[in-house]
């Protein structure tokens, strides 16, 4: 497991792109843009991709169900169980402090 990305939801994706000021990588209409934050990607999720209610680290996994399955055993509360979206496998969970948090493997 590995740091993917941040993602954020956000109301205007536009607007989200123009206040934040990072290159976009990566763009899918108004749906989800990836900035380029030197290091680690800033996910802008639009209204359509809102996963989480707040920011939220999202997690790079090899296998989403077996990732949940692990997390789960030490604790973690699924949220949402695992689901394809349009460029990914993901699921959502919270830690034992609360702290909502994404699994997600590329298609």
């Amino acid at each position: 497991m590995k740091l993917g990305n941040i993602l954020i939801p956000v109301t205007d994706l536009d607007e989200a792109i123009a206040f934040y000021g990072l290159p976009v990588k990566f763009r899918d209409g108004d749906r989800f843009a990836a900035l380029d934050g030197g290091g680690v990607t800033v996910a802008l999720a639009g209204p359509a991709e809102h996963v989480t209610a707040g920011a939220a680290p999202s997690y790079k996994v090899d296998d989403v169900a077996r990732a949940v399955r692990e997390m789960a055993a030490r604790g973690a509360e699924v949220v949402r169980a695992p689901e394809a979206g349009p460029h990914e496998t993901r699921a959502v969970l919270r830690d034992p402090s609360g702290n909502a948090f994404v699994l997600y493997s590329p298609l």
